[in-house]
């Protein structure tokens, strides 16, 4: 009795290691990649720089006031004030692991992070002001100074600073979501729902859009494919023109960057306008205007189920 009760023993713990040891889901969503170690002394003066208002013209906005890491890197707003306290034109997107996109901005005007520091300091709508400027105020302050000179070695110029800001930024991923811990072969972490909701997000092809690591952000597409959803929603602006801003091409008019679905439980409103307030209007927009397609009872909350279990961590904590 006692062997056969020690066998038991030992099965139950040899059950645990394997289920522990499960083997990653060979599925067309990928797991978030490790944070990338980076220089610690480039990665702090970007996380000051990050919170500085000093690269705003009039020293009153910082990249934090509307990229709020509290807020899963966005705003809670439609749209942000700039440094003329008018509104901007689109909605914030999400810092949080910005650095796996393809291209950066809406209408993916640049490809890196340091580009877009460069374009948001100098835009006369969000920060206002010049690189000139910009580096002479880091350059003024002692302890800046001094930490600059100590991870660059020409000290304070702007493509160092833009270059510790994008450092820094590559350093916001966000995993350990419930569903890349699902992928890693956790097969139990997500409920019966979220799993329906995930193989309805795949069936439906929402994953011909939102796909790769960042479940988004890696390809360009139409808003409106099956339907003019601006024309729809009304006074359409200079800003819902998207790609054809930057290319002239007719075939880039209202085509956007694909958004990552990461965090997204936690970015409300959606779009680039903010139209869509809540999650579940957002997948009936998608379902609407992106795949022309009717969902069955129960879909939309399911998909929607499924894309909360995409909130990862961030410093280590449940966001």
């Amino acid at each position: 009795m006692a062997s056969s009760g020690l066998l038991l023993a030992l099965g139950l713990f040899v059950g645990v290691s394997v289920a522990a040891r499960a083997a990653p889901l060979d599925e067309p969503l990928k797991p978030l990649p490790p944070i990338p170690a980076l220089d610690s002394k480039r990665v702090q003066l970007g996380l000051r720089l990050f919170n500085d208002p000093r690269l705003s013209v009039n020293n009153t906005l910082s990249c934090a006031s509307c990229h709020r890491l509290d807020k899963g890197g966005a705003d809670d707003k439609q749209f942000s004030t700039g440094i003329d306290g008018k509104l901007l034109e689109v909605n914030t997107p999400t810092v949080l692991n910005a650095s796996l996109n393809f291209h950066q901005f809406w209408d993916g005007r640049v490809e890196t992070l340091e580009e877009q520091a460069h374009l948001v300091v100098i835009s006369p709508t969000e920060m206002g002001s010049t690189w000139e400027s910009v580096v002479k105020r880091i350059a003024d302050d002692p302890g800046y100074a001094k930490d600059f000179k100590a991870a660059y070695p020409d000290g304070v110029t702007a493509p160092n600073i833009q270059g510790a800001l994008a450092d820094y930024e590559r350093t916001l991923q966000t995993p350990n979501s419930r569903f890349d811990q699902y992928l890693l072969g956790n097969t139990d972490i997500l409920t019966p729902r979220e799993k329906f909701g995930y193989q309805r997000f795949k069936e439906y092809g929402c994953i011909a859009c939102h796909q790769g690591v960042n479940i988004g952000g890696n390809m360009f597409q139409k808003f409106g494919v099956m339907g003019d959803y601006i024309a729809d929603r009304g006074n359409p602006t200079r800003a819902d023109e998207g790609r054809f801003n930057v290319t002239g091409d007719e075939a880039d008019r209202q085509v956007f960057k694909v958004p990552s679905l990461r965090n997204v439980a936690m970015t409300a409103p959606y779009f680039h306008k903010g139209s869509a307030p809540t999650l579940e209007n957002a997948v009936e927009v998608m379902f609407k205007y992106q795949l022309g397609r009717e969902p069955q009872k129960n879909d939309t909350q399911l998909i929607v189920e499924f894309l909360k279990t995409l909130t990862g961590e961030w410093e280590g904590k449940p966001q």
